[in-house]
């Protein structure tokens, strides 16, 4: 029996196809995937870009407030003080005789001047006292008179042998006795001038009436007070300065202050006495300032608050403490020079903590500009202009 095979079925070619077919499918969709991801991943940079820091600044801006220009005056150093106003001059003015008081015209804030009539008291009495005086002055002038015509006479006698020297001697003690009588009614008469003169009362200084004692029609007694009178051109500020300070204050030194009411004005005296003795309570000296008030504007008692300049520079170039930098012992500043940082050492002088300056004695001029601020990143040797806003970022050290 033959044997029969069929023929191959078309089918089976078609499968093998698709075999193949799926993984070169598989393969092309991973090349395009890897592809665009490549396409979109963003290009690596230099490695010489990766270490690079900041964009180097060429010129660095710096703000007007960051320089100072340099300028040259006196420095000073100063000590707080404050102190009650009292005239330099003034008087109580007490009455010398007894008596009612007929007149006292000038009033309180009158200004008078020296020798000016204040009060004037009953002179009845006096001027009685006086001419009795003065009419025993004339009889003991008389009498004198009458005992040099008796010497005369008893001289002439004597001469001619008349009388004898006991009685010549007599009749000249009767002189000297008549004389000695003229000066002590003189004398009287003088005592009763001066009581009259005294009840006159005056003025013994030119000022300003400040407390008027009596009034008229009162009855005064001796050493009883009539007018206070004060002198305002000149005036002394009494002020306390702590002990531990006293070493620093001096005869002549300049004074300046303020008092209520001229909040506008600044009023100059000079040191012109020192208390050698310490106040009990606050351990303070006093020191008395000469004051000049041509003009009147102070009065007594007025409070007054200012500062004594315990010493005082030459002129010279003072800097900013805030532009110093470096030690105390190498101080230096950092200054512009033809737009470029440049470190100068200094050599200071003078010291003002509450004006913030010191006094530079060599190594800077006047004029010159110095940075004041405290500036990370500005160095010497960098360029720097002033002024606009500034192109890189400076760090403050605050």
């Amino acid at each position: 029996m033959t044997a029969y095979n069929p023929p191959p079925s078309p089918a089976q070619p078609a499968a093998s196809g698709k075999r193949w077919r799926a993984p070169v499918l598989g393969l092309a969709a991973l090349a395009l995937a890897g592809g665009g991801w490549a396409l979109l991943r963003p290009a690596a940079k230099p490695a010489a870009e990766e270490h690079q820091g900041p964009p180097k600044v060429d010129v660095y801006e710096l703000a007007r407030g960051d320089v100072a220009a340099i300028g040259a005056r006196a420095l000073s150093l100063t000590l707080p003080l404050s102190g009650a106003l009292a005239p330099l001059r003034q008087a109580t003015v007490k009455a010398k005789a007894s008596g009612q008081v007929q007149e006292a015209a000038p009033q309180e804030g009158t200004a008078v001047a020296a020798g000016q009539v204040l009060a004037r008291l009953d002179a009845a009495e006096p001027r009685a006292r006086l001419t009795q005086q003065q009419a025993a002055l004339d009889e003991a002038q008389a009498r004198l008179a009458m005992a040099g015509k008796n010497e005369a006479n008893n001289l002439a006698l004597l001469k001619q042998k008349y009388i004898s020297q006991t009685a010549y001697d007599t009749t000249q003690n009767s002189v000297e006795l008549a004389r000695a009588s003229v000066k002590a009614a003189a004398a009287q008469v003088e005592l009763a001038r001066i009581a009259l003169a005294d009840s006159v009362v005056r003025a013994p200084l030119a000022g300003v009436v400040s407390k008027r004692h009596v009034q008229a029609g009162e009855k005064l007694a001796p050493d009883m007070p009539v007018y206070t009178i004060v002198d305002l051109s000149r005036m002394t500020l009494e002020a306390q300065v702590p002990a531990a300070e006293i070493p620093r204050v001096m005869v002549g030194q300049d004074v300046r202050f303020k008092v209520d009411g001229f909040p506008g004005r600044d009023f100059a005296g000079k040191v012109a006495r020192i208390n050698p003795s310490a106040e009990a309570g606050s351990r303070a000296m006093l020191v008395y300032v000469a004051v000049d008030n041509a003009d009147g504007a102070l009065r007594a008692g007025m409070f007054a608050k200012g500062s004594l300049t315990t010493q005082r520079s030459a002129v010279a170039p003072l800097v900013p403490l805030a532009a110093l930098r470096g030690d105390a012992r190498a101080p230096l500043v950092y200054t512009i020079e033809h737009g470029k940082v440049v470190a100068r050492p200094v050599t200071l002088g003078l010291r003002n903590e509450d004006e913030g300056y010191a006094e530079v004695s060599a190594g800077l001029a006047s004029g010159a500009s110095v940075i004041v601020a405290r500036l990370d990143g500005v160095k010497p040797g960098h360029r720097v202009k002033v002024g606009g806003a500034a192109p890189a970022a400076l760090a403050r050290k605050d």
